[in-house]
C-alpha cells in the first residue's frame, strides 16, 4: 500500500507541475504590456473580425485620430456586411479582380497576388469586405502607409465604388467561391506568397518542380531569390520559413498570430490574413503535417503506453508482495 501512496503523490506532483507551473511560468515569460506596464490579456476573438481588437490597440496608443478612423471604418464594414448581395453583379465585379488574382500570377508590389479560387472557404465575410474597401487597414497594416491608398491592393477601391458592389462581389465569393479545399491548398493560397517551406519542397514561387538538367534547376532558384528580394524589400525582412512553426509556437500563440499579427508583434509588418475558423484550421492541418508528420501516429500509440504502464505496475506491485511475503 505504502508504494501506492508514493507513486500517487509522484503522478499529483508530475500533473500540478505540466498543467499550472510551466504554463504560469511560460505565461509570467511572455507577459505582454503596454506603455505603462499594464498587462495585455490577447485572446482570440474566435476568427470574427469587427475591428474590436484594432480599436482597443488603437486606444492604448492614445492616438485619438486613429481610434475615431478605425471606429468610422469597421462601422462601415458592417454597414455593408447587412446587405443583402447580388451575386450575379458580383460575378461582373469579380471578373476585375482575375487581372491579378490568378495561377502564374507575376509579383505586384512586393507579393504575388494570392488565388481567390476557395476565398469563400478561406477568408470571413467582414474581412473580405473590409479588404474590398481598404486592404491596408483591414489587414492592419496601415501603420506603414501615409496613405492607405499606397498598398499594393489599393488601387481596388476605385473599383468597387460603392457599398452595394463591395457587398455584391463578397457575395459572390462566399457562395461560389467556397468549394472544398484541402490542407495544402488552404496554406498555398494564405501563406506560401511570403513563407517557404523547404520540408515540403515549397517557396514563395509554390512547389519546387523536379528538373531533369542542373542548369535548369539553377534557373528556377534564381527567380526563387529574386522572389525573395521582392518579398524582403515589401516587408522589410524576409518572412520564416514555417517548416518547423507547429512545433516552435504554442497553440494560443499560433492561433492569435495568425488571427492579427499586431497583438503579438506589434508593429510587424505582416499583414493580417483574414482566415476564418474553417480556414485557419485546414492551414494548421497542414502544418502540423509538415511540422510534425508522426503526431496523429503518436497520439493513436499513446493510450497504449499509458495501459503498458498501467498493467506493468499492478504487475511489479503483485510480484514485490509475493516476494515480500511474511518478511513485513
Amino acid at each position: 500500500m505504502r508504494e501506492l501512496k508514493v507513486l500517487a503523490v509522484v503522478v499529483f506532483f508530475s500533473l500540478l507541475t505540466y498543467y499550472l507551473v510551466e504554463p504560469y511560468a511560460h505565461h509570467e515569460m511572455h507577459k505582454k504590456v503596454d506603455a505603462e506596464g499594464n498587462e495585455i490579456k490577447i485572446e482570440s476573438r474566435g476568427f470574427a473580425y469587427d475591428g474590436s481588437g484594432d480599436i482597443e490597440q488603437a486606444e492604448r496608443k492614445g492616438d485619438t485620430a486613429l481610434v475615431a478612423k478605425k471606429k468610422t471604418f469597421w462601422a462601415d464594414v458592417k454597414k455593408i456586411s447587412a446587405l443583402k448581395g447580388n451575386m450575379t453583379a458580383g460575378e461582373a465585379g469579380f471578373a476585375m479582380c482575375m487581372g491579378c488574382h490568378m495561377d502564374g500570377a507575376a509579383n505586384m508590389g512586393g507579393v504575388v497576388p494570392p488565388s481567390l479560387e476557395h476565398a469563400g472557404t478561406l477568408y470571413e465575410k467582414n474581412y473580405l469586405i473590409a479588404l474590398v474597401k481598404d486592404p491596408a487597414m483591414a489587414s492592419n497594416v496601415d501603420h506603414k502607409y501615409a496613405d492607405t491608398m499606397m498598398h499594393p491592393m489599393g488601387s481596388v477601391s476605385s473599383m468597387f465604388t460603392d457599398d452595394q458592389s463591395i457587398a455584391d462581389v463578397v457575395a459572390y465569393l462566399m457562395a461560389k467561391k467556397a468549394g472544398e479545399v484541402t490542407p495544402k491548398e488552404a496554406f498555398a493560397e494564405a501563406c506560401t506568397r511570403c513563407h517557404a517551406m523547404r520540408y515540403a519542397n515549397i517557396t514563395q514561387l509554390g512547389d519546387t518542380p523536379k528538373f531533369k538538367h542542373e542548369k535548369d534547376a539553377l534557373a528556377h532558384k534564381i527567380k526563387v531569390l529574386e522572389e525573395q528580394d521582392a518579398v524582403k524589400a515589401y516587408m522589410g525582412k524576409l518572412p520564416p520559413d514555417l517548416s518547423m512553426i507547429i512545433r516552435a509556437r504554442g497553440e494560443h500563440f499560433m492561433e492569435t498570430f495568425i488571427e492579427n499579427p499586431q497583438t503579438q508583434l506589434p508593429g510587424t509588418s505582416m499583414p493580417r490574413v483574414g482566415l476564418s475558423h474553417e480556414g485557419y484550421e485546414k492551414v494548421k492541418e497542414y502544418l502540423t503535417e509538415i511540422g510534425d508528420p508522426s503526431k496523429k501516429h503518436r497520439e493513436a500509440l499513446g493510450p497504449w503506453v499509458l495501459f503498458y504502464f498501467f498493467i506493468f505496475t499492478v504487475l511489479a506491485f503483485l510480484w514485490k508482495k509475493a516476494m515480500w511475503k511474511g518478511l513485513h
